[in-house]
């Protein structure tokens, strides 16, 4: 079961905050990513700032280069010095073999952060998320609540790093 942790945020820039201390987390556990992986899973309506809060993560763990959306592609890779961080958006997928198929099960697993969106298009092949990440618009279109849930003991150890 995930334990939820629920952060209210007022605008894009409160998006890009969470986004580097979730990178600060994330740094700090590179040592147990290269050794078992982290998988995190993006949910919310198209434009809820699922790219936006990837875009920030990267940004804190010291990339910057361009950090496009992978909604075209299926997948984005970015080789950073401690691991690799995928980005993947299921969104196009019409059947959820197309994750098999396609072979993105070598994307997971040590020594890469994966972070995907619409995930529940790739399910059941896609793995088990350690990080699930809820990102709810509010009506203002500026405001966002988000809950984190730590999904597996590498998600919780994330947790109470980021969130110290």
């Amino acid at each position: 079961m995930c334990a939820p942790f629920f952060k209210n945020l007022s605008d894009e820039h409160e998006m890009e905050l969470l986004g580097q201390d979730l990178a600060k987390g994330l740094d700090s556990l590179k040592d147990l990513i290269k050794e078992k992986g982290l998988t995190i899973r993006l949910n919310g309506d198209l434009g809820a700032g699922k790219t936006t809060l990837t875009r920030a993560i990267l940004r804190g763990l010291g990339y910057q280069r361009r950090v496009k959306s992978p909604t075209f592609s299926l997948l984005e890779i970015y080789k950073l010095e401690a691991f690799t961080l995928n980005h993947f958006d299921f969104y196009r997928f019409e059947t959820p073999e197309e994750f098999e198929d396609a072979g993105f099960r070598e994307n997971y697993g040590p020594g890469q952060v994966t972070i995907s969106e619409w995930t529940s298009k790739a399910e059941p092949f896609v793995p088990e998320a350690d990080v699930e990440i809820d990102i709810t618009q509010g009506a203002d279109e500026q405001t966002r609540e988000v809950k984190i849930s730590a999904c597996s003991e590498v998600g919780q150890k994330l947790n109470n790093e980021w969130n110290k």
